[in-house]
């Protein structure tokens, strides 16, 4: 209170005492609204909320950010303001399913729970003691919200954090994840012509074949799953295995067809075969065993000349355990709760990156595709890569092998193919891999990005050739966040008979309407036509320019554009060769059974340089051969996935958003000019030109400037920060500290 007169020395405390807390004003001023909530999605049903909670900002020692009302039901966390919607003038990508305040259940990678000003990880549902101050939620996406409960009452703030926690942390059968009761809750559709091919019948794989020219057979026993549960219904395998083959070991050890290369070699995988289970059977079935990968190998060298390399995948990669560690330690640097914690992560940000070994793990897979891409272009002979189940580093070698050779894969549509054939077909345990229903106590589950990391070795061919992709890296990054988005079948299952078999005892036991769980390549689903746009790159050469330069070039039919010079290419024998020679050849395939690109004199690493150098002194060609670098530097950040969310690395009016942007527009001129000269020679009238429409990133043009994050995090959402701030700057700028420091690179260069 005031004091007034006495004559006393006046006092330079404030004097003002407040006795009414701010919840109190908040009740005064606001009068009782009713709840928000946001657009359900069809089957989606609310669980709990609380009101009100505070949604804070990322700065330091800051309470400021939005009120609202934060509910979690089975679909999403979600948060809802109780400030009016600004106008979305610069909205170019809105997601259908979930705004930038929502969280997909299957997205939630960590919550944190603040007690007493210290962060504690929550690992379930039940609070044994009182309710935290601040809820921290760590995405799969990178995001990172933070929610403060003491504004709401203590039960409502319980009851709000359990369930988030609950239905987030908690094991859970598959059958409660949202896509079931979004398929059977949607309205019926008319069904799209589907142009992605999904390879989920005997004639997607005959016309695959036929495409790339493969002289192979295609297996049927598996339609019913009956020869094996983790095959899919259809493969391809060597036309030299026998049906009695096909009936052993469960399918383990079978060769699967990948590619064929033009030459007439081919890509295999397989997986190991399981060891005995009891000891007094080991030695004979380690003889059956034997005769049975000789057996094998022996068919896959039939397919091309008797010639055959092998490589284990398990003993030159790393580990699906190293990939998960290496992982887990990468993204903490991105996962940012406020500014101080990035200003001082920042001070050795490209070290702690280098040592996590995330970066060279994807270094190590490059150079594993280059090194088969070699023996199939460079030497013409059979590769089969090898792994215990084959369906992890298998799918991501031969995935990229795929990429690098053959330009179909480099399109939207082909991409899509291509992940639908080695991964979804494949078998590749997403179920396991990506640990949607949170089994913490699963024995066999071993939950790791491998599918993440095949993206980013793709995301690394984009960024240096990005001329040969028609889809850009906001199609890949999409595609990355729709992995933790539970309303899509494709990333759902660990095989494509678990996917069949939940797909159809649901479809029987809908009586309402009919179970229609769509895929992740129906873009519809999340983005309007307009967004969409995005995900096509407007700087890919077109294949008919590249036919049209090409045109007066002779090339023998036999090899494609950018195809190296065959050193181990041998013209085909003569008829009845195979049959008078069959037998010394199997001898001689017996004593090098298991050929390894280890046993070369110079090393792997001299034959892959001598190639790559090759490579790159023959014409630029975009839909030919594509191999990435990998030296130095080369291998560098996805910086849209991993930095769009943190403010202070945003570049207004910069970044690769911006050039790229440029260089669209510039495109657009180039073509409108060479439209006119053809015009012009043609003798063709104005009004007979056909317009060419912008680039998709040239659609951006009616806002001022773009931020780096474009299109996922609006500029307008941002407070930039262009400088470290004061208080931090002076602890990091004493004297006595950088007196006593020596760069890391100085360092290096005086050990050596």
């Amino acid at each position: 209170m005031l004091r007034l007169g006495g004559g006393e020395a006046k006092s330079n405390k404030p004097s003002f005492v407040s006795y009414v807390t701010p919840e109190e004003i908040k009740c005064e001023k606001e009068p009782a609204k009713k709840q928000r909530h946001p657009d359900l999605l069809p089957g989606e049903v609310i669980f709990c909320d609380a009101d009100p909670i505070l949604k804070q900002t990322q700065d330091d020692l800051s309470q400021r950010g939005i009120f609202g009302t934060l509910l979690c039901s089975n679909f999403r966390v979600s948060f809802v303001s109780d400030e009016m919607p600004l106008e979305e003038t610069a909205q170019h990508f809105k997601n259908k399913l979930y705004g930038e305040n929502d969280i997909p259940l299957m997205c939630v990678d960590h919550i944190y729970g603040v007690f007493d000003e210290k962060k504690k990880l929550m690992t379930g549902g039940m609070l044994k003691n009182k309710c935290p101050s601040k809820m921290i939620i760590h995405c799969k996406d990178l995001r990172v919200f933070q929610f403060c409960l003491t504004f709401a009452k203590e039960e409502d703030a319980r009851k709000i954090f359990q369930g988030i926690a609950h239905h987030c942390l908690e094991p859970k059968s598959l059958k409660c994840v949202f896509a079931f009761s979004y398929a059977v809750s949607r309205s019926p559709e008319l069904q799209r012509s589907q142009r992605t091919v999904m390879f989920e019948s005997k004639e997607d794989w005959v016309q695959e074949m036929k495409r790339v020219k493969g002289n192979l057979r295609v297996v049927t026993e598996n339609e019913n799953f009956e020869l094996s549960k983790r095959l899919p219904k259809f493969f391809i395998i060597p036309a030299a295995v026998t049906d009695e083959d096909i009936s052993k070991f469960p399918g383990k050890g079978l060769p699967i067809w990948c590619w064929s290369h033009h030459s007439g070699c081919a890509l295999f995988k397989a997986s190991s075969l399981p060891p005995s289970q009891e000891e007094g059977l080991l030695q004979p079935y380690m003889d059956r065993t034997f005769l049975f990968c000789c057996r094998m190998l022996h068919a896959v060298a039939h397919t091309h000349l008797y010639s055959l390399k092998t490589e284990d995948l398990s003993e030159t990669l790393p580990t699906i355990q190293d990939i998960q560690q290496s992982y887990t330690k990468f993204k903490q640097f991105f996962l940012i709760d406020n500014s101080t914690d990035f200003w001082l992560s920042d001070v050795k940000w490209f070290s702690s990156l280098e040592n996590t070994g995330w970066l060279d793990i994807i270094r190590q897979c490059l150079h594993k595709a280059v090194e088969v891409v070699e023996c199939l272009e460079k030497e013409n002979t059979n590769v089969l890569i090898l792994e215990e189940e084959g369906t992890d580093l298998c799918c991501v070698i031969s995935s990229l092998v795929q990429i690098m050779l053959d330009p179909h894969y480099r399109t939207l549509l082909g991409f899509q193919s291509l992940v639908q054939k080695e991964w979804v077909s494949g078998c590749h345990a997403f179920l396991d891999r990506c640990n949607p229903l949170y089994q913490k106590d699963k024995e066999c589950q071993c939950p790791s990005p491998v599918f993440l990391l095949f993206l980013e070795c793709v995301w690394q061919l984009l960024q240096q050739q990005s001329p040969a992709f028609q889809f850009s890296e906001t199609f890949l990054t999409v595609l990355s966040d729709s992995l933790h988005v539970p309303v899509f079948s494709t990333f759902l299952f660990n095989s494509a008979c678990q996917r069949e078999i939940t797909l159809q005892a649901e479809s029987q036991g809908s009586q309402t309407t009919p179970f229609n769980c769509p895929a992740v390549w129906d873009w519809s689903v999340q983005f309007d036509s307009k967004a969409q746009e995005l995900f096509i790159n407007p700087l890919y050469a077109d294949k008919f320019k590249q036919d049209k330069v090409l045109r007066k070039v002779p090339r023998p039919k036999h090899q494609r554009q950018m195809s190296l010079p065959s050193s181990a290419f041998k013209t085909p024998p003569r008829k009845g060769f195979f049959k008078d020679e069959t037998e010394s050849l199997k001898k001689m395939l017996r004593v090098k059974r298991i050929s390894r690109w280890m046993s070369s004199p110079e090393g792997p690493g001299v034959t892959t340089r001598e190639f790559y150098e090759a490579w790159q002194r023959r014409p630029v060609d975009f839909h030919g051969l594509l191999l990435p670098c990998l030296d130095g530097p080369a291998v560098r950040l996805w910086m849209q996935r991993y930095l769009r969310w943190i403010p202070e690395v945003q570049i207004l009016g910069g970044g690769s958003v911006a050039v790229t942007n440029k260089l669209a527009e510039l495109l657009v001129q180039v073509q409108e000019l060479r439209r006119e000269l053809d015009l012009k020679d043609c003798w063709e009238t104005e009004t007979e030109r056909p317009q060419l429409r912008p680039g998709p990133l040239a659609l951006a043009r009616t806002s001022l400037r773009l931020s780096s994050s474009f299109p996922f995090a609006s500029s307008r959402n941002w407070t930039f920060k262009p400088t470290i701030p004061t208080s931090l700057l002076q602890s990091l700028m004493v004297t006595d500290k950088l007196a006593s420091q020596e760069d890391e690179a100085t360092e290096a260069i005086s050990l050596v």
